[in-house]
């Protein structure tokens, strides 16, 4: 665009147009401004849209008078934002205006190509590209993609520093740490929460104004609340609105303690989802190896198999290891298969993309292939990142069967090809969960696709201690009673059997218990007469402490508590809830083990299998 002569000498027709392509607030417009802005040029944007007419022939007029104009404005850049909306694939347009408009805008690109004047550089922006037609995206059109992914943690505090560049921070603030917590969020995002963390100060500010003038004026302190948070209700905001309309403009004594803190970041995280997310790209989930019980081995392959390649990309490429290996987890269901996952992209702090093997297939000839396409393609986009697919014995069953449809097979070819196909899956990892790996097509499990199979089992008495003790965040929540003991519970021969799912089910069900009993105890308390003698939360084994509740006197042969009437409902709606043995029993009686003793010699067998994969 700029020296134009390089390319006349040497006989060359530079590139006319460009696409960018990325998940909605990656940068994409804005990247076409800077370009205008950086070359210093005129700069015609048009939302597709707009080219868009009722009257038939109208539309391409539009696309021929855009067209015209660039060129007589030449040099110049013409951007053509949300191009998809015009330009479908032409055996898929529903109306004869789209294919038109189609080939007019065709005819203009290739106008621009063979004329060695027109200086004019088309930039269309996108997020669908795979919906435009295969024939804008052919050389002399737009023969040239750069696909914008999801930034990782070094450019999301790149991009945080160019956004508060003008903001006042508190000196503590942190970029880095900043970035850490805002993983899978675009550029649009880290805007969205750098807004939010600007209200939430001013909020602060206002608040701690409004409370040094009302404690100056009454001498009482009449907001208790920290002023850190942000406002919790709108009877608070409707009262600094009152107390704002009746104050004059703020000096700059008050304005100089106003700044922005780390505090205000964290608050606005609570409230800022990335669009990621909500699009259904790729994003981090919120599970930590604090929410994982257990599987101790299984944590050791996984962190070996994907934590490696992240953290020392340098000593796994000396190595010769340029592709990541696949994992499949099998095992019975609700032994944490999903969860390891999850917390191993966490751990590592790159993106996730969960698929369940169903949601994949569709009834149109071409369309399950499709979405294993875009599934990958979005993996690429987002690097690093993990794909995990659930239920994958759903998705990749052996293809030998006589009753297995060509839909299934062709999926299958498809997956196999993406996994180890022509296109590089640098920094895409792939995971799978089944509970049948007996079932599913052995060229999915063979090296290079997922060559690591990873047993995932029953837990043992051992382990289901650890998990208990995961739950219950160490007796924490639910807050356990002294008669619970964790080791006994795990070894109680009730628990034979049990999936880490069932344990939770046995928590929660237990907690339910204790809370009924809570309610019940309630209630009694307020409508019993003044010698009624009121069962307590606790049993005689809790050892509850008379000294953190005087009004409570324990009787040791009935195992019950009697509380006085004068403070009887107000000790009672006090008392801690707390999770006993006897919820645990009572929890004993609903909850039973999810895999039946036959089922268990099945994974047994799978076990041995898997052993031998």
């Amino acid at each position: 665009m700029c020296h134009p002569e390089v390319f006349t000498t040497l006989g060359v027709t530079p590139t006319t147009g460009f696409l960018l392509h990325g998940p909605p607030g990656c940068g994409k417009t804005l990247l076409a401004h800077a370009i205008a802005g950086e070359l210093e040029m005129p700069f015609l944007k048009l939302a597709a849209t707009e080219i868009v007419s009722g009257v038939s022939g109208e539309s391409e007029e539009k696309v021929r008078e855009l067209f015209t104009s660039a060129v007589a404005q030449a040099p110049c850049i013409l951007f053509l934002d949300e191009i998809d909306a015009i330009t479908p694939k032409r055996e898929n347009a529903s109306k004869d205006m789209e294919r038109r408009i189609v080939s007019q805008l065709l005819s203009c690109m290739d106008d621009l190509n063979n004329n060695p004047d027109a200086h004019v550089l088309v930039i269309g922006a996108t997020n669908r590209p795979d919906s435009l037609d295969p024939a804008l995206r052919r050389a002399g059109r737009f023969d040239r993609e750069i696909s914008m992914g999801i930034p990782d943690e070094s450019a999301r505090a790149s991009i945080l520093r160019v956004m508060c560049k003008q903001l006042k921070l508190s000196a503590d603030f942190s970029f880095l740490s900043l970035s850490r917590q805002t993983p899978g969020y675009v550029g649009a995002d880290l805007m969205a929460l750098t807004r939010e963390a600007a209200m939430i100060a001013v909020n602060r500010t206002f608040e701690s104004l409004k409370k040094d003038t009302q404690t100056v004026l009454s001498g009482d302190d009449m907001f208790q609340d920290s002023v850190s948070k942000p406002m919790a209700t709108p009877q608070d905001s409707w009262n600094v609105m009152e107390w704002l309309r009746q104050q004059p403009p703020l000096t700059s004594e008050q304005l100089s303690s106003l700044c922005i803190t780390m505090d205000d970041f964290v608050g606005a995280l609570a409230v800022t989802q990335p669009s990621a997310k909500r699009e259904g790209f790729a994003t981090v989930p919120d599970v930590t190896w604090a929410n994982v019980g257990a599987l101790k081995d299984v944590r050791e392959e996984l962190t070996m198999a994907i934590l490696a390649p992240v953290q020392h990309p340098e000593e796994f490429s000396a190595l010769g290891l340029t592709h990541p290996p696949g994992i499949l987890l099998a095992g019975p269901p609700g032994c944490g298969k999903t969860l390891l996952a999850k917390a191993i992209a966490n751990e590592s702090g790159i993106n996730f993309i969960s698929v369940k093997g169903p949601e994949l297939l569709n009834m149109y000839v071409g369309e399950s292939e499709r979405a294993v396409r875009q599934v990958f393609q979005r993996a690429r986009n987002s690097a690093p990142c993990v794909i995990f697919f659930d239920e994958l014995d759903s998705l990749c069953p052996r293809r030998s069967g006589s009753s297995e449809s060509g839909s299934s097979v062709r999926v299958v070819n498809q997956l196999l090809t993406e996994m180890d196909g022509l296109q590089a899956r640098k920094h895409v990892f792939i995971m799978g969960a089944t509970n049948r790996p007996d079932i599913i097509d052995p060229a999915v499990m063979r090296p290079g696709r997922l060559d690591k199979v990873l047993y995932v089992g029953l837990p043992s008495a051992h382990d289901r201690q650890d998990i208990l003790r995961t739950l219950t965040k160490e007796g924490r929540k639910p807050f356990l009673l002294p008669d619970v003991h964790l080791g006994l519970l795990a070894e109680d021969t009730r628990c034979n059997g049990f999936s880490g799912a069932d344990l939770a089910a046995l928590v929660r069900e237990a907690s339910m218990a204790a809370l009924r009993e809570r309610i019940n105890l309630t209630s009694l308390a307020k409508t019993a007469g003044p010698s009624t003698t009121v069962p307590t939360l606790t049993s005689t084994n809790s050892a509850l402490k008379t000294e953190t509740e005087p009004t409570v006197t324990k009787d040791v042969s009935s195992a019950s508590v009697s509380v006085t009437m004068a403070s009887k409902t107000h000790d009672v709606a006090n008392l801690v809830v707390g999770v006993g043995a006897r919820h645990f029993d009572r929890a004993f009686d609903k909850v039973r083990p999810s895999v039946s003793p036959k089922d268990q010699e099945m994974y047994e067998k799978i076990r041995d299998l898997a052993a031998k994969l």
